[in-house]
């Protein structure tokens, strides 16, 4: 082996930092890593940056339950029968539920990559040009959430078991704005104000999002003029049918307080049980019968827990939940090496677990004071990661894009992944598993993007009378060039499976896997791709 191969080979293993191998001179957390190796910084920064995703994804259970509380709110509605001089008492849910998916879901399930968005262009308020970390994750992410997680999706039905979108109409103007979004984009980077943004462009992409909420609110409710005239066929009366509810919450890795026991399980909500049994009213949908019981509905349910426990014993046993290493599931497998995977993986979450039970019960005040706890942590993992990714990208000098698109889009793209994974594991339809990734990849752009250029073009107007100059326009542009793309191709599947099988996901398993496959392939091109424009080899 050759000398400089030797002092080469050395110095990526962390041995040695001389005979002019460059280093990078930032550090993390102490000033010692700088005489390690950059091999072994990266290995180190890699494993943290995996780490903060396991965070992620633990604070994401607690978010989604959060949100469970949010969602099922329900307000007393009093009709009097004026031929009887009676009064009837309804409680109605206060979410629509197209509405409910674009903001709670689709939103809460983004929030990772608008956060570390928000994040980079705090870190970059007052500069020149924009910085590229926000907008390469969330353009990946857009590709991540169309791709991945709709391989995913096909394959999550039982074998032969078919799951179709129920409201074409909704989708069809979910997907228009999701696509739009893109277009848009492109539109501000290389037609109108090529490589600036302006901010006029940003504050018009933030309002966007408003437009997105009306429309798809005109079409679920079928206002004339503003919707498509296509008619909402076979929706069923229960979104989430009982058995899949009994069945599925006993996911013991992420129990909340309330299974105060096993029997307990069953009267968790399902996240996805803001979509109504039947329509009935113009504004508001009915809860089912056993959530509502009489006038106290579910607040006489919190009422009698609360007697029996107050907040700080729910609270202790949120800490004492998260240091136990065996669950009363675990207790109950024969096999013990899978009882000893369990247990091994809890001890790995433990941090993350005791951190997060900090957040106060979901059923305080409706589930709303947990809901903004877990996004402000949800936060401080972005700010960690976006940090962990400037010493990645430093001390093995891959370009950041090309970091966004992969790694930090994959990892903040997980809770877009789960609840997608959820919705078609036990909706009856596949209108909330897709509509949470057409929906996630319209909030991206409207709030992810729109968000932080809002912020960086109002300061530079404000303080240099300049616009935002963005660095890499040309590679992003071409990202933007080639989602557009595969998007088409990954849509036109979709279509293709409507017609001739019938439904958008599940079918015969073979079909099935063969699109998982193909949309697998689709996301490789755009990773590639984007890939190799971003670091000027194509």
């Amino acid at each position: 082996m050759a000398t400089g191969d030797i002092h080469n080979a050395e110095s990526i293993l962390g041995f040695s930092g001389t005979y002019g191998y460059e280093k990078c001179e930032n550090y993390f957390l102490f000033q010692s890593e700088i005489t390690l190796g950059n091999g072994l910084r990266a290995l180190l920064y890699l494993l943290g940056l995996a780490y903060c995703f396991f965070g992620l994804s633990a604070i994401t259970a607690r978010f989604f339950r959060s949100m469970e509380n949010v969602v099922k709110q329900t307000r007393k509605v009093v009709e009097i029968d004026h031929n009887t001089n009676t009064e009837t008492i309804r409680h109605e849910k206060v979410w629509n539920y197209a509405i409910a998916d674009i903001t709670l879901l689709a939103f809460g399930t983004s929030f990772p990559q608008i956060s570390l968005a928000t994040i980079d262009a705090i870190r970059n308020l007052g500069q020149i040009y924009a910085g590229g970390l926000g907008p390469g994750t969330l353009v990946g992410s857009a590709a991540f959430d169309l791709f991945p997680i709709h391989a995913v999706c096909v394959v999550v039905p039982k074998a032969g078991e078919l799951k179709k979108i129920s409201d074409i109409g909704v989708w069809l103007v979910e997907l228009f704005w999701s696509f739009w979004a893109y277009v848009w984009l492109y539109i501000i980077l290389e037609v109108w104000t090529p490589n600036v943004v302006t901010l006029w462009e940003a504050l018009l992409t933030v309002l966007q999002f408003g437009l997105l909420l009306i429309h798809t609110y005109a079409q679920d409710k079928r206002w004339p003029y503003f919707s498509l005239p296509l008619a909402r066929t076979e929706r069923p009366e229960d979104w989430v049918p009982v058995e899949a509810s009994l069945d599925k919450h006993d996911n013991n890795d992420y129990s909340e307080i309330l299974q105060l026991s096993e029997a307990d399980n069953t009267n968790i909500v399902d996240i996805f049980s803001i979509h109504s049994e039947k329509e009935t009213g113009p504004l508001y949908q009915p809860v089912s019968d056993s959530d509502a019981a009489e006038s106290s509905n579910g607040n006489f349910h919190n009422k009698s827990i609360l007697q029996d426990f107050n907040v700080f014993t729910v609270w202790k046993h949120q800490f004492m939940d998260a240091i136990m290493l065996e669950n009363p599931e675990s207790r109950k497998l024969n096999n013990t090496y899978l009882r000893l995977a369990r247990g091994t993986w809890r001890l790995i979450l433990a941090p993350w677990r005791v951190l997060f039970a900090f957040v106060p019960p979901c059923h305080i005040a409706h589930g709303w004071i947990a809901f903004i706890c877990s996004l402000i942590f949800i936060s401080g993992i972005a700010y960690i990661v976006t940090k962990l990714t400037d010493m990645i990208s430093c001390v093995t000098g891959i370009n950041g894009y090309v970091i966004a698109f992969t790694a930090l889009a994959s990892g903040t793209s997980w809770p877009d992944l789960v609840a997608s994974k959820i919705a078609a594991e036990r909706q009856t339809t596949a209108d909330s598993a897709i509509a949470n990734i057409t929906c996630s990849n319209s909030v991206n752009i409207y709030i992810g993007i729109g968000i932080p250029w809002l912020i960086d073009t109002t300061y530079n107007f404000i303080a240099y009378r300049e616009p935002l100059r963005i660095e890499n326009a040309d590679g992003l542009s071409f990202s933007l060039l080639i989602f557009f793309l595969t998007s088409i191709g990954c849509i036109s599947v979709l279509v293709l499976r409507r017609l001739t099988l019938g439904a958008e996901l599940g079918g015969p398993r073979i079909w099935a896997w063969i699109t998982s496959v193909y949309f697998m392939s689709l996301w490789i091109v755009f990773v590639v791709l984007s890939s190799l424009k971003v670091s000027d080899i194509i």
